[in-house]
């Protein structure tokens, strides 16, 4: 079976096991799954955020539980993607591009921007180990990406001839430069001085928005570790109450056995009665 057979089968499997009904995903979403045409390059299961649009630093979880997040090559775009499904959308479906980063902000958290869909996606994780690899793997798709767009400007420049025409050296350098002009006036100091300011307004703002980044940061974190807990307390939950489900049946077979215990005790104890009571009446 070839390739693009195998990536339809593994397309599908994700969007029926989500729903079951293939209608209910927008033409966009189907769009998006239909250039995808190979196999996942690699696949994680994690929990899906996305920023609040509103106030740009609380996540919101994108996703009730754990879901699959996988990278892709779109072969008609040239382009590589990270695409998720769940419920009746795609949750996730971000082009990769050379200037994006992947950054792990805790053990087991990690988050990218994308400008192109206005927003920052979170991913939680299991483990470290899954962390890790899903960033490694980020950073060599990345790797692909730019060269995949140095490739498409070479074969872009090379089908435009235009675009290499070089310009011409014979021209003198006084004919193409402007001329400086040199103001010792106060004008001068004052244009001087506005800069001045304008430069340290531009530097104090640039150092408020840093810490109320790294603030935000702390917080998102925060939450991101306070969803997953919550997750696992969920499954500890469940699983002590199985165990006591456990226990209730084991007490109850435990009061059978004793139950039938005392009444072959007892049987034991009338055959004995009724053995030495006919010994007594009829002496050997």
């Amino acid at each position: 079976m070839p390739l693009m057979a195998f990536g339809t089968i593994w397309l599908f499997q994700q969007v029926f096991s989500e729903t079951g009904d293939w209608n209910l995903y927008s033409a966009r979403t189907r769009k998006a799954f239909n250039n995808m045409g190979e196999q996942p390059i690699f696949s994680a299961r994690a929990h899906v955020f996305q920023i609040d649009p509103a106030t740009k630093r609380n996540w919101l979880p994108a996703s009730k539980h754990a879901v699959t997040v996988s990278f892709f090559y779109d072969a008609n775009r040239s382009v590589y993607r990270i695409i998720s499904v769940g419920g009746t959308k795609a949750i996730i479906n971000s082009t990769i591009t050379p200037n994006m980063t992947f950054t792990k902000t805790s053990q087991k958290f990690g988050q990218w921007a994308d400008s192109r869909a206005n927003t920052v996606y979170g991913l939680g994780f299991a483990t470290e180990q899954q962390l890790q690899q899903f960033s490694d793997q980020f950073k060599e798709v990345k790797e692909a990406a730019r060269l995949a767009r140095e490739k498409s400007q070479e074969k872009f420049e090379l089908t435009n001839p235009a675009l290499n025409i070089a310009a011409p050296q014979d021209l003198s350098e006084d004919r193409h430069s402007p001329p400086l002009l040199t103001v010792n006036g106060p004008e001068d100091k004052l244009f001087r001085s506005k800069s001045a300011d304008m430069e340290q307004l531009t530097s104090e703002k640039e150092r408020i928005k840093k810490m109320l980044s790294e603030g935000s940061i702390c917080e998102i974190n925060l939450e991101a570790e306070l969803f997953t807990l919550q997750d696992s307390n969920a499954k500890l939950v469940a699983a002590l109450h199985e165990a006591n489900t456990g226990v209730e049946e084991w007490k109850k077979q435990l009061a059978e056995y004793q139950e039938e215990t005392g009444r072959l005790r007892d049987q034991v104890r009338v055959t004995v009665t009724d053995h030495c009571y006919s010994g007594c009446l009829h002496p050997s």
